[in-house]
This record gives C-alpha cells, structure tokens and sequence, in this order.
C-alpha cells in the first residue's frame, strides 16, 4: 500500500480554495501511484474555526467538501478533518471528525475524543468528545484513524484525560496509525511533537503517518513538519517546515524502518522562519499587500524591518525615520543605512516642531509640572499619528515593533509606538531579539553592527537608556520567561536567587499592564505562552497588583 501526506496551507473559511488544493493533491498523489492521501485537521474549514463553527452555512459548506471529495475517492482513498453534525440529540451540536472515503462514499467515519481545552486551545466549547473507537479495514490493512490530540495521552498517563484511544483499538489489531493534526507551532512544539510520537510507537510497536497543518492564521503559526515513523521508533521522514509538501510512502518500507530523517531544529531559525510565514499569510489571506513601519535605529525595528522585507519583498515595505530633538545622529544614520541595505523606500519626517506645537499647546494646562513620561509618550504618540496617516492614505498596514519584554512590564505607549495591524515580535524577548539579528547577518551585514552593539534605547529624553527603567535584559527576560512561560510564582523565582525586591517589582508590572496588551494588535505566536489567546489574565485583579 502507497500512502500519501498532504502538508498544506489552509485558509479559514475558504472552502473553495481548500477544496481545490485537496483536489489537487489528490491528482498528484494519483500520479505518485499511492492508494490513500491524507489530509489534517479541520481541513476542509481550517484550523481554528472558532465561533464560525456556530453557523449552519459554515457547516453546510464543509458537508460539501466531503461530498466532493468522496466523489473523488474512487480510484484513491482519502482521509480528511472536518466538523461534523452530532446525529444525536444529546451533547454538543458537533464532533471533530476525521472522514475516510473510498469507493465514491464515506466507508469510516472516527470522532476526536480528546479535546484540549487550554493555552490556544478552546475545542470542547465547540465538541462533543467521541466515545466510539474502531479502526477502519482498506485494501486488507487495519488503520487506527485519530484526531491530533488522540495520540497524546499514550497509555492513559495524561491527567488531563480519562481514555486512551489507542489503548481502545490495540484490541482490533491495527496494523498502522493516521492522525490528522493541527498542531500549532512553538520553538519547543517540533521536539514535543515527535517525543510523543517515538512514545506511541515504543508502545503500540505499529509506524504512525502524521500529518500537520503548515501556515499561519493570524497569530497562530502551523509549521507542517508532518512525521512517519517506523515501528523501529525512527523518523521514518519528517517533512519540512513551513512550506507545503506531498510526499508518498511504500508501506512495507516504512515497516521495516532504518531510515532516520529527522529535521534540525534551531531555535532562532525555526523562530525566523516562523514570522516569515505568519507576515506572509497574514497579508496574503486578508489581501493586504504593502506594510509600513518605523524604524528607528534600534534593534527591534531593524529586526521588523528584516522580516516584512523578506516576507512581503522590498517592493511592499515603506518605513519612516521619525528624528525627534533627542534623537542621537548614530540612531538616524543606522536606520537610513539598514533602510538602504534592504532596498526598502525610507523617508525622513522631523517631529520636533510637532512636538513644540503640542508642547505649546498644553503649556497652560501644564503650568506648574515638569517633564516626564506625559512627554516622552506624547512623541511616540506622534509618531504612531504619522504612521497611521501613511497607512489610511496608501493602504500600507503598520506593523507594529514592540517585543516581549517591553509589552510584559508595559514599556510602551498605548495608540504610540503599540500602535499597528500585526505585532511581530510581541512574542520574542529582548535577548532572542538580539539572537535573530545575528542569524539575519550571519552571510554578511544586513542590520548595521552598531545597532546590535549600542546600548537599548528609546531616545524620548536626553541621554536615555532602557536601563534607566529596566534591568538588564539578560536578567529581566529570566524572570519574566520562568513567570509567563514556566507559571513560576514569586516564592519560586527568588528560591532560584532572583532578588526579592526586584521579583516583586517584576511581577507587578507584568500584571499591572495587561491592560495595554488587551489593546494590542494580534501578535504572532511563537512560544510556548504568548500573550492574547493563550494566555487569559484579568484586567481588574488584586494578585501581585
């Protein structure tokens, strides 16, 4: 038996365009000879759904993918992820549902029973768990088909769940597992990824074909690395990161193993390549095409700057340097020079009389006070003004720069420099920032050396630093990485020798400032918790406040 994999890029809602590269790869699995395709997830509605799920057209449009793709299962049998109207009255309306069609019908139908219900994953809102497990009998193979998280909950070990579906099946002697995922990536999900699987054929000592969604949708990032594994417990083949790919297998090959073929993994590469692709799908799925940014001569514009222009091409990125009377001369010089290096249009707009005219402005209402932040924000606002009137007037989205660790403690200016239609790098802290533009110049200089070298800074008063406010990085990113991503408590993190006062102070700020990142734009995800959909904190709240 030949089986096919087919790693593609889904678009939600999409259902004439997904149906279309469904049906174009099962002609290419055709010619490739092979007896099954499979597709992933949700695939014929794309992944995540979300409320759409609660419309009936939405589903009436899925049921007809199925009833074409069935149509086209006649000389080659076809499993594919789609939503499915629960028959019964009891439960929730739906089921994620995996379909195999042969012979012009369905032959199987299988229902996911683990639903995953935490970080970005909200499915039993929407599910009804399955409670029926049987295989499906083709071409004199017995096949157990699962639904993603099916497979991970191997020998029942997972306290977030009460069965196992393979340990269901086993009974039924299959003889090779099909999962069809939509396993979103993290730096951290490709090595999880293939743990669990090694940890499913080490029990079940049967090769399993999984297949993952690739692209982005919003700020979720699907980066394929669909997985065959032999019985032997070696990667058969793993398929590459994001970019689709159909690739066809001998299955008596893939039984007798000894091949390993398993993808490197660099975290900063996986990261860059992963923004890449989020930039891209999020302009190309919406039909956005041009994108604005301000570059400033730091760091994190720079490294934006980078990404839009490898994203969207030189053609489709304008920036603007915005100088103000604090601006330092190496600042204006590096940005021209990175602006020049990328072949992106710049142009240079002076803000300080427009600051003077607002300074002159609030001079009566501000008798009596000193400068201080009102000021320095009120210049970030008018950059953010300036930004957004290039957008409205030629269509180009603002991309907004701020990373990690300023969004954590709130180091940013709401409707300022927070300002954008898609944050970048809201999900990369200061030190991988630092990491990924030195991988950007590792075949020569693209971000001006100086601007990796200078000390951090918003240059919003004379002589600031980010220090000023901030510690350094290299310790500020330790504390918030163990608190957002590890869930570290402030007991925990000054048991690992934080000091205590600046824990404190830490961890206030990041709890303090939600409220700005609730009015941020969406930001792509890369790690393992992201703020936005993966991580859901109060606004109003006392804890560490």
């Amino acid at each position: 038996m030949k089986i096919s994999i087919a790693q593609l890029n889904y678009h939600i809602g999409n259902f004439e365009g997904n149906l279309k590269k469904m049906l174009d790869a099962v002609e290419t699995a055709k010619l490739q000879e092979a007896d099954l395709i499979v597709f992933s997830e949700l695939s014929t509605c794309g992944y995540p759904p979300r409320d759409f799920l609660e419309f009936e057209d939405f589903i009436q449009l899925s049921n007809d993918c199925i009833e074409q793709l069935a149509v086209a299962s006649k000389d080659i049998a076809i499993a594919v992820g789609a939503p499915r109207i629960n028959p019964v009255i009891e439960g929730k309306d739906l089921f994620n549902a995996g379909y195999f069609l042969a012979d012009g019908k369905i032959l199987h139908i299988a229902h996911k029973a683990l639903l995953p219900t935490y970080d970005i994953f909200d499915e039993y809102r929407y599910f009804e768990p399955g409670n029926t497990f049987e295989v499906v009998e083709f071409k004199g193979k017995r096949i157990a088909l699962t639904i993603c998280e099916d497979i991970w909950n191997v020998g029942n070990d997972n306290p977030l769940y009460t069965i196992c579906p393979m340990d269901e099946m086993m009974p039924q002697k299959p003889d090779f597992i099909l999962n069809l995922s939509a396993s979103p990536f993290s730096y951290e999900q490709a090595h999880s990824r293939l743990h669990t699987i090694k940890a499913n054929i080490d029990k079940y000592k049967i090769p399993m074909f999984y297949v993952n969604h690739c692209g982005s949708q919003t700020e979720v990032i699907f980066d394929g690395g669909s997985v065959v594994m032999s019985p032997d417990g070696k990667v058969y083949d793993e398929l590459p990161y994001f970019v689709e790919c159909i690739r066809t297998y001998e299955l008596d090959e893939v039984m007798e193993g000894g091949l390993n073929r398993e993808q490197p993994k660099d975290k900063i590469q996986l990261i860059h390549d992963a923004l890449l692709l989020g930039i891209r799908d999020y302009f190309g799925k919406l039909g956005l095409k041009k994108a604005v940014l301000g570059l400033s001569g730091g760091i994190d514009s720079a490294v934006v700057a980078v990404l839009a222009q490898r994203a969207l091409g030189a053609q489709n990125v304008r920036v603007l340097l915005m100088p103000s009377q604090f601006s330092s001369d190496h600042s204006i010089n590096d940005a021209r020079q990175l602006a020049l290096n990328l072949n992106i249009q710049y142009d240079i707009i002076y803000i300080e009389e427009a600051y003077q005219a607002y300074e002159s402005l609030l001079k009566p209402h501000f008798a009596g006070t000193t400068f201080n932040v009102t000021e320095e924000n009120i210049q970030a606002r008018i950059r953010g003004m300036l930004l957004m009137a290039i957008s409205n007037k030629f269509g180009n989205i603002l991309l907004n720069t701020s990373n990690k660790s300023e969004s954590a403690v709130g180091y940013g200016t709401l409707y300022g420099d927070m300002a954008g239609g898609l944050s970048v790098i809201m999900d990369i802290y200061k030190t991988e920032v630092y990491a990924l533009a030195e991988y950007m110049n590792k075949n020569g200089e693209v971000i001006p050396e100086n601007t990796i070298t200078k000390p951090p800074s918003a240059e919003l008063r004379p002589n600031q630093k980010d220090s000023d406010s901030l510690p350094d990085y290299d310790i500020l990113d330790q504390i918030l990485y163990n608190y957002i991503e590890k869930r570290q408590g402030p007991k925990e993190l000054i048991a690992m020798g934080f000091d205590e006062a600046l824990v404190q102070r830490i961890l206030k700020l990041v709890n303090r400032n939600e409220f700005k990142r609730y009015q941020t734009a969406p930001s792509l995800r890369v790690s393992p918790k992201a703020f936005g959909m993966g991580r859901r904190m109060p606004i109003v709240g006392k804890y560490l406040s």
